[in-house]
């Protein structure tokens, strides 16, 4: 005899699983359960749930992008996977967070050295932890059919600050795993490599297995990207399979400045070009040119996002951090509009020639002045917020 809660659960499976007869007292079994039939269920999708859980790439109701993204790609593939990379519209992408603000005393912060975005399958944003170094830079590693792509390389050279090999290093294995591939080569490009904040960990990737290091020197960057003989208005580019990288010479702040264009996501990765902060112009009429340059460009190549290589804004318009600052808990969002390269080109038409300094509500132009230049004059129909403290 079964007795407390062995009897109880004994009781429960009785009534669930059989019927008594009545009067004769034989026990019957229920009806099997019959197979699922996704057309009568009216989910015709979940017919193809065993081969693409996430819809099948075929048919023709999926939504603009969906086909050159991993949500469609084979749950089990039976060899390295090859993306597509072609598409009428951007592969979607999220940057919809909050990045690591830092901490107002830096050798209490205990933040990740790197925070790592994943902006798509094929597509990571970093940024180095603003209490190791206060510019706190992004960098950015795009995946292709045939390869990798580093861009910048960060503020600080000691990997035990920062571990940027390391961290990219993870990335990559992580992705090559996913895309069942061994064997996943890596080129590393600076958008400026006389900029100190970008450039300082290239060391990290000296003698590193299947990798291609863009060199600093002026001329030979410019060989490397195949740009010797139409700098500055040629194109290059970079091709890691079946995703061909842009190079655009862009000079301005730097005067070995490039920018990156990718297709796939139609984002332009502009450095210390164009970002929102305090952008110090070294040659005005290289920095208008390099605008202009992008104008024309983004008139016949859709650009979705320009992404800068810092963040110096705060939320509110106008107002940016100070420099050397750790604590940055209000910052503006990392991507910009496209159409504030338009209204770079009018702020720098208006300090050419001029020790000034400009604000607008993204940004701040600094002409021929320190970088720690400060004005009372504030843009008209801007409203002058104070921000909240500490900021």
């Amino acid at each position: 005899m079964l007795s407390g809660a062995n009897a109880v659960c004994h009781d429960i499976l009785q009534r669930n699983n059989t019927s008594f007869a009545q009067g004769a007292g034989a026990v019957t079994q229920r009806p099997a359960t019959p197979p699922y039939d996704p057309a009568r269920a009216g989910n015709p999708m979940s017919a193809t749930g065993s081969a693409y859980p996430n819809g099948n790439p075929a048919v023709g109701y999926n939504p603009p992008g969906v086909r050159n993204t991993d949500a469609v790609r084979p749950l089990r593939a039976r060899g390295p996977v090859r993306h597509d990379y072609g598409g009428d519209s951007p592969a979607p992408g999220n940057l919809a967070f909050r990045w690591i603000h830092g901490s107002v005393v830096a050798a209490r912060n205990r933040d990740p050295r790197i925070q790592v975005v994943q902006y798509n399958e094929d597509t990571f944003v970093l940024r180095q932890n603003v209490c190791v170094h206060w510019e706190a830079p992004f960098t950015y590693l795009l995946f292709g059919n045939a390869g990798a792509l580093l861009i910048d390389t960060g503020a600080t050279a000691d990997a035990a600050h920062y571990p940027l090999r390391a961290t990219v290093d993870a990335v990559i294995a992580r992705w090559a795993g996913i895309r069942g591939r061994r064997r996943v080569p890596l080129t590393v490009v600076l958008t400026a490599p006389e900029d100190v904040a970008q450039h300082q960990g290239l060391g990290q990737f000296a003698g590193r297995p299947d990798t291609r290091i863009a060199p600093r020197p002026i001329a030979a960057m410019k060989a490397f990207h195949g740009l010797g003989a139409s700098w500055p208005e040629g194109v290059g580019r970079i091709d890691l399979g079946d995703r061909v990288v842009r190079v655009i010479p862009t000079p301005g702040t730097h005067r070995d400045g490039v920018s990156f264009y990718d297709p796939y996501t139609r984002l332009l990765f502009t450095g210390d070009l164009l970002f929102p902060g305090r952008i110090a112009i070294a040659n005005d009429r290289d920095y208008l040119a390099s605008l202009e340059r992008l104008a024309r460009w983004r008139g016949e190549h859709p650009v979705k996002w320009v992404m800068g290589g810092h963040i110096d804004m705060q939320f509110l318009p106008g107002k940016a951090y100070p420099r050397f600052a750790t604590y940055k808990p209000w910052e503006r969002v990392l991507q910009m509009e496209p159409a504030l390269v338009d209204e770079a080109i009018a702020g720098t038409r208006e300090v050419m020639g001029k020790e000034m300094m400009l604000i607008r509500p993204d940004f701040h132009l600094l002409n021929r002045v320190s970088p720690d230049q400060r004005t009372d004059v504030w843009p008209a129909g801007v409203p002058n917020i104070s921000p909240p403290r500490p900021f």
